[in-house]
């Protein structure tokens, strides 16, 4: 049986509150930008993924998703605009330049499809 504990904060007694242990994953740029996404603009979510525990696992798996769709759409952008080895043998800074549009451009697909969703 769980026991409730409490502490003294002046002159309240509040329960003492834990979450639940859970494995702690990586989270990069995509999964803090859904953090902070959350916090700032569905802050209920974000409570509730918070206090039921799962707000590490779930921007763990949108940085995961996020990742997975930046190279897949890379992939496929550069082969329908012909950037390709040929490219970056032949003029290097075309090539960076190319590659540098096509980046961005997954990033405003990925930002509006996973992370601001």
């Amino acid at each position: 049986m769980n026991e409730i504990t409490y502490s003294r904060v002046g002159d309240y007694r509040l329960p003492d509150l834990y979450l639940p242990e859970q494995e702690i994953l990586p989270i990069g740029k995509y999964g803090l930008l859904r953090k902070t996404y959350l916090k700032t603009h569905k802050k209920i979510t974000y409570t509730n993924l918070l206090t039921a525990g799962a707000l590490h696992n779930h921007l763990a798996e949108i940085d995961a998703q996020a990742n997975d769709m930046l190279e897949l759409l890379m992939k496929q952008m550069a082969a329908e605009q012909g950037v390709m080895e040929k490219l970056k043998s032949a003029n290097q800074m075309a090539w960076v330049g190319a590659m540098s549009n096509i980046k961005a451009c997954a990033e405003e697909i990925i930002l509006n499809e996973i992370i601001y969703a």
